[in-house]
C-alpha cells in the first residue's frame, strides 16, 4: 500500500514523540529535549535524545536514530503497516485505503495547496487594488502598519459571489469546493463562502496556506463576525493553531508559548514584538491542541480576554486539560483586566504592562480553585460541601495517579482552611467572634468531656500504628480537618474508635488553641506504643516533616484495612478461579508488605535521628581530646 508523504506527516505531526517512548523509557527533561540511558544498548551514562519539535530520536552512542513509527518497529517488532495502523489509530486518523483512489487523492491534496495558494494571491491582489479601499481604511484605523499588513498576508474578498470562481477559473469548480471556498446548495450555481471580509491565511507548520479567515469590516445583526473555512481534506480546525510556523520559532528562544483568543490579539502582540503567540480557530482550545503547545513549551499560557466568556474559555481549556496532565506539563492563565483584549492592553497600558501580566501567570490549579469557589453562593453547609463536591469532581477527571494526588491534596488544603477556618478564644477558652486571638488563653474542657474521651478512646486503638496516628493528630490539631475524611473512613465498623475519631474532629480547634488544655493528647489518649518513633509524636521535629510523616501514616493507615478484606475476598475465589486468586492475592501481600517496610523505613529514619543527636556529642569530645593530646 503506497502512503503519501502529506498523509505521512499528518500522522507524525499528530504524534507526542517523547509520549509515546515515555510508554517504556523513563525520560528526563533536558532543555527542549529529553535524555535517557538509551534503550538499543546498555550504557551508564544516557545519550539518547529525543525531540517533539523536530519528531525524531537519536542516539549519540550507537547512532541509533529514527522517529515515531521506526520506534514501533524497533521497539515492538512490527512490521511497518502495523506501525502505522497502531499509530493512526491513536491519532484518530484512517490508513488510506487500499486501492488506486488513494493515490489519486495523495495528488488531490497537492491540487487543494495550488488552489489555496492562488486564491491567497488574489485576496491580497484585491486589498491593494481600487475595490480594497474601504479593507484597507478598516485596517488603518486598527492601527496596522503596512509590515504588519504583509506580513500575515491581509486579503479582501469583494462582496461578490462569482468574483473569485472566476478569477480560479483555471482550478476545476470541484476543486474549490472541497477547498471550502465555494459553497454547494442543491440547484444553484456554488459561489463565494466569503464576500466583504478582510481575509487572513491560515497556515500549517509548513507555512502552506490550507484555510482562510475573514472578517466584516463592521458588526451587522445576524451576521458572523468572523467566518473561518470549513473542514476540508487540508484543514482540521481543531488540530490547527493560528501562526503556529512563526509561534513555534519564537518558543524555542523564549522557552515559552502565548494562546490568545483570536487572530487579532495574536496579530496585535505579534505587532508588539510578542512573537511566540498563537490562536485556536474560533472555538475552546481542543485536546489536539493542547498536546500540540506541549510540543513548544512545558505550561502554555492562556492570555485571555478578562470578561466572562475569557474566564469560561479559561474553564473549558482547564477541563480538556485535566486528563491529558503528565509531570512537568500543564496550563498557565493570564486574564486582561475587565473589558479589555490585548490590543487594547498595548494601546492602553504599552508593551511592558502586557510583559508585567504575563511574566505572572496563574496556574491551572489556582484557576481550578478561583472558579468553583466563585461559582455559587457560600453561606451554608450545603453551599460549602457542594463546593468540595465541585472540587473533587474536577480533580477525578486528571488520570496520571501522582497528579491527581497532589491536586486532590492541595486543593483539600485550600478547602479545609475555606470551610474551617481557626476559631478564637477570649481568656478562659470560650469562643469569640471578633477581638485577637490569645493564644496563652488555656481552655477548659469540663471533667465530665473528659472523661468521655477517656472512656471513647480506651481500647479504640486497634493496633500501634492506629494509636500513633490519633496521638499524633492530638499533637498537631491543626491537620486534623485536613484529613477529616481519611479519619472519618477509619471508623466504620469500629464503634470506640469512630467515638474517638468524632471527638478529635469536634475538638480540633481547642487542642489546636491551646497546648495546655486538659484534652491534649498528652494527658488523655493511651500513649503511642513505646517503639514508635514517628517524628509526629518526637518533641523537637521539623514541623514540616513531621506533618509530611503524619500524612503519609494516616495514608497507609486507610489502605491497610482495603488490602487485609481484598486478601480475604481473593481468597473465597480459589475455588472458582484458583489460578486468578492467587496472582491477585500475591499482589495483595506484597503491597501489604510495602506498607510494613514503609512504615519501618518511617520510624528507621527518625531512630536514626536520634542517636545521631546523642553520639554527636560525645563524638565532638572525642575529637577535642584527641587535639589536645597531639
Amino acid at each position: 500500500m503506497a502512503l503519501s508523504p502529506q498523509w505521512l506527516d499528518e500522522l507524525k505531526g499528530r504524534i507526542t514523540l517523547s509520549a509515546l517512548i515515555q510508554r517504556t523509557v523513563k525520560l528526563t527533561r533536558a532543555g527542549r529535549e529529553w535524555k535517557a540511558c538509551c534503550p538499543f544498548h546498555s550504557e551508564k551514562t544516557p545519550s539518547f535524545y529525543v525531540n517533539d519539535q523536530k519528531g525524531f530520536y537519536h542516539c549519540f552512542g550507537c547512532q541509533q536514530h529514527g522517529g515515531a513509527i521506526d520506534w514501533m518497529m524497533e521497539q515492538h517488532g512490527l512490521e511497518f503497516m502495523d506501525a502505522v495502523k497502531e499509530l493512526a489509530s491513536e491519532a484518530g486518523m484512517d490508513v488510506p485505503a487500499p486501492d488506486p483512489r488513494a493515490a489519486r487523492q495523495a495528488e488531490q491534496r497537492a491540487t487543494l495547496h495550488d488552489v489555496m495558494a492562488a486564491a491567497q494571491e488574489w485576496f491580497v491582489a484585491q486589498l491593494h487594488a481600487p475595490a480594497g479601499e474601504q479593507a484597507r481604511g478598516y485596517l488603518e484605523r486598527r492601527g496596522l502598519d503596512e509590515h504588519t499588513i504583509r506580513r500575515f498576508g491581509f486579503g479582501w474578498a469583494p462582496d461578490d459571489k462569482q468574483s473569485l470562481k472566476t478569477a480560479l477559473s483555471s482550478f476545476d469548480e470541484r476543486l474549490l469546493i472541497e477547498a471550502g471556498l465555494l459553497i454547494e446548495v442543491e440547484e444553484k450555481i456554488p459561489y463565494s463562502r466569503f464576500r466583504g471580509r478582510v481575509m487572513l491565511p491560515i497556515q500549517d507548520s509548513r507555512e502552506r496556506v490550507i484555510a482562510f479567515g475573514g472578517r466584516i469590516l463592521a458588526d451587522r445583526d445576524g451576521v458572523a463576525k468572523y467566518l473561518n473555512s470549513p473542514d476540508t481534506p487540508l484543514f482540521d480546525k481543531g488540530r490547527t493553531l493560528y501562526n503556529l510556523h512563526r509561534a513555534a520559532a519564537a518558543s524555542r528562544k523564549t522557552n515559552r508559548v502565548i494562546v490568545a483568543e483570536g487572530y487579532m490579539d495574536v496579530i496585535a502582540l505579534a505587532a508588539a514584538g510578542i512573537d511566540d503567540v498563537v490562536a485556536p480557530m474560533g472555538t475552546a482550545v481542543t485536546e489536539q491542541q493542547i498536546e500540540l503547545l506541549w510540543r513548544m513549551a512545558d505550561k502554555p499560557v492562556l492570555c485571555l480576554d478578562g470578561d466572562s466568556a475569557g474566564k469560561r474559555a479559561a474553564m473549558r481549556a482547564a477541563e480538556r486539560a485535566l486528563p491529558l496532565l503528565r509531570p512537568g506539563h500543564s496550563l498557565q492563565v493570564v486574564q486582561l483586566p475587565a473589558g479589555l483584549d490585548p490590543d487594547d492592553l498595548l494601546k492602553r497600558d504599552g508593551r511592558k504592562a502586557m510583559d508585567a501580566l504575563l511574566e505572572q501567570p496563574k496556574s491551572l490549579l489556582d484557576l481550578i480553585w478561583e472558579h468553583e469557589r466563585d461559582a455559587s453562593p457560600l453561606a451554608s453547609p450545603e453551599d460549602k460541601a457542594g463546593l468540595k463536591a465541585r472540587v473533587l469532581e474536577q480533580v477525578d477527571a486528571i488520570q496520571h495517579p501522582d497528579i491527581r494526588s497532589l491536586y486532590r491534596r492541595e486543593l483539600m488544603d485550600r478547602y479545609g482552611a475555606f470551610a474551617f477556618p481557626p476559631r478564637e478564644f477570649q481568656k478562659g477558652g470560650s469562643f469569640r467572634k471578633d477581638g485577637p486571638y490569645r493564644k496563652d488563653a488555656p481552655a477548659r474542657t469540663s471533667p465530665q468531656v473528659t472523661q468521655r474521651l477517656q472512656r471513647a478512646t480506651t481500647g479504640a486503638f486497634r493496633d500501634a500504628l492506629t494509636a500513633a496516628v490519633l496521638n499524633g493528630f492530638a499533637r498537631h490539631a491543626g491537620e486534623i480537618h485536613r484529613h477529616a475524611d481519611a479519619l472519618l473512613s477509619l471508623e466504620k465498623g469500629d464503634a470506640q474508635l469512630a467515638q474517638a475519631v468524632n471527638f478529635l474532629l469536634d475538638h480540633a480547634e481547642e487542642l489546636e488553641a491551646s497546648v495546655n488544655s486538659p484534652i491534649s493528647g498528652q494527658d488523655i489518649l493511651p500513649p503511642a506504643p513505646d517503639n514508635t518513633r514517628f517524628s509526629f509524636l518526637m518533641e523537637g521535629s521539623d514541623p514540616d516533616e513531621a506533618k509530611e510523616d503524619l500524612a503519609e501514616a494516616v495514608a497507609l493507615l486507610v489502605e491497610r484495612p482495603a488490602l487485609e478484606a481484598a486478601i480475604v475476598a481473593a481468597t473465597r475465589r480459589f475455588d472458582t478461579d484458583p489460578e486468578g486468586a492467587f496472582a491477585e492475592q500475591q499482589r495483595l501481600r506484597k503491597r501489604k508488605l510495602e506498607i510494613d517496610v514503609r512504615l519501618g523505613q518511617m520510624t528507621r529514619k527518625r531512630a536514626a535521628s536520634q542517636a545521631f543527636d546523642k553520639q554527636a556529642p560525645e563524638a565532638a569530645k572525642r575529637q577535642v581530646a584527641e587535639q589536645e593530646t597531639d
